[in-house]
């Protein structure tokens, strides 16, 4: 098998981020490139949750399909509603899509259970991976999710979702005497100078607080589980959990919008980008949306790295990949699509022409144009999400992809939901969730 190929000392952090093994390709052209119509008469059903890549993808499906013949029916329901459905798809191993987004807190599940198709027997066989795929260049952290117990990829991520912070009137922010945050006492000094200001509301994030929440969770020196993944026990009533939920639920109730629980990845993006929001957490995908050419904020708008607590920084990091479900028919034209979505020739045309910046390729990264064009009224980003990747790497988000990580996740939307509409204290929302999530978990079978 080969090893990883050598890289340059910046990169070398994130070489690091995750312990992996290298992916053996061997020389060969794939038909999907070559232009053919191997596919002529074969309708290929995929499924992706709605997302901004996914959308950009969207795009580009008819040059697959000029190319190969193929017709592709394309399925990208809401994150929420595609999990559960593809839950149910795999488990009861039905045959109804042909590639399917690995999604990263199920992947332990998924993968686990034997419900996807380990990919190391296309990727080794050069009839059926082109000799340019280059597995090796996608960042190893990307891929460790996605293996099984003996190391072979079930997935090819087509994001690092990097959490970090953004700001679309950062003129209001000097305004007020002050920089981007830092730490969360400063971000909620910040927010009480601009609401004092009046102009766009100060603060907002998505309404996924399974995904937006344990960030703070982490940093005020709570855990999710007592020691993931071995003791999956979880800890969600500790006094540091509850007091990270009564800040973050604070932070929602009193600087976000009317409606506040509503706002989906979407809809944040979207206010975000027309500055009616000034200050989120949430994802790089959806803040490089502000600096745009049509965003109302792209020259105002600034970026920085996931605010620290005092327990430290501990951004979100997480990857989706493309896979192919066990029970699939065609796998030999699923491999086909999954080489042609996730090429370095399709993804380096969707950075230059859509702005997708998300990307798992080191190559990508590594571009001159990468860093001129994420280089934001003056704001590194290509290194804040360099630096976010880095953190990442050292571990802490190992409980997202344990098997016993969904319910728990659920169970932290509603105890952020039911403290900010205050119907519940931070106390009792957070003590009722350890306890529904105890259950859960030992419905499941988990060993507590």
């Amino acid at each position: 098998m080969l090893g990883r190929r050598s890289v340059l000392p910046r990169r070398a952090l994130l070489a690091g981020a995750a312990a992996t093994t290298g992916l053996l390709v061997l020389p060969g052209r794939a038909p999907a490139q070559g232009g053919n119509k191997k596919l002529d008469g074969v309708t290929l059903h995929v499924a992706c949750f709605s997302h901004t890549y996914s959308e950009f993808l969207r795009s580009y499906l008819p040059e697959f399909e000029e190319a190969t013949g193929a017709k592709i029916v394309y399925d990208t329901p809401a994150f929420p509603i595609y999990n559960q459905r593809m839950d149910i798809e795999l488990s009861t191993k039905s045959a109804a899509h042909d590639v399917i987004n690995v999604t990263f807190i199920y992947s332990g599940r998924w993968v686990g259970a034997g419900w996807t198709t380990p990919l190391d027997e296309f990727l080794n066989d050069p009839k059926k991976t082109p000799d340019d795929f280059d597995p090796e260049d996608f960042l190893p952290g990307t891929l460790a999710a996605f293996r099984d117990a003996n190391g072979r990829p079930h997935a090819i991520p087509w994001i690092a979702d990097a959490q970090q912070a953004g700001c679309t009137r950062y003129d209001l922010v000097e305004k007020a005497g002050l920089k981007l945050p830092d730490s969360f006492d400063e971000m909620a000094s910040m927010l009480k100078a601009l609401k004092a200001q009046g102009g766009p509301t100060p603060f907002v994030t998505e309404n996924h607080y399974g995904w937006q929440f344990p960030p703070y969770l982490l940093a005020y020196g709570g855990l999710i589980f007592r020691h993931a993944p071995d003791d999956l026990h979880p800890m969600l009533d500790t006094p540091e959990a509850i007091h990270a939920a009564e800040f973050f639920s604070n932070m929602l109730r009193e600087y976000g919008p009317d409606g506040v629980l509503s706002y989906t990845y979407e809809q944040t993006a979207v206010a975000l980008r027309d500055g009616t929001i000034n200050y989120s957490t949430t994802n790089e995908a959806f803040l490089v949306r502000m600096a745009e050419p049509d965003s109302k904020v792209k020259n105002t708008c600034a970026l920085s790295m996931m605010p620290r607590g005092p327990a430290g920084r501990f951004p979100n990091v997480a990857s989706h990949g493309w896979g192919i479900p066990a029970a699939a028919k065609q796998k030999d034209a699923s491999w086909e699509f999954i080489t042609w979505a996730m090429s370095k020739k399709l993804l380096t045309r969707m950075f230059n022409e859509k702005g997708y910046s998300s990307t798992t390729r080191e190559s990508i990264i590594k571009l001159p144009e990468f860093y001129k064009k994420l280089l934001i009224n003056g704001f590194d980003e290509a290194k804040i999400y360099e630096d976010t990747l880095r953190l990442a790497g050292e571990g802490y988000t190992v409980y997202r992809t344990v098997p016993s990580y969904p319910p728990v996740d659920r169970e932290l939307d509603i105890a952020i939901q039911t403290i900010v509409s205050q119907q519940m204290s931070a106390k009792d929302a957070m003590q009722q969730a350890q306890q529904n999530s105890l259950r859960a978990l030992q419905r499941a079978g988990v060993k507590l």
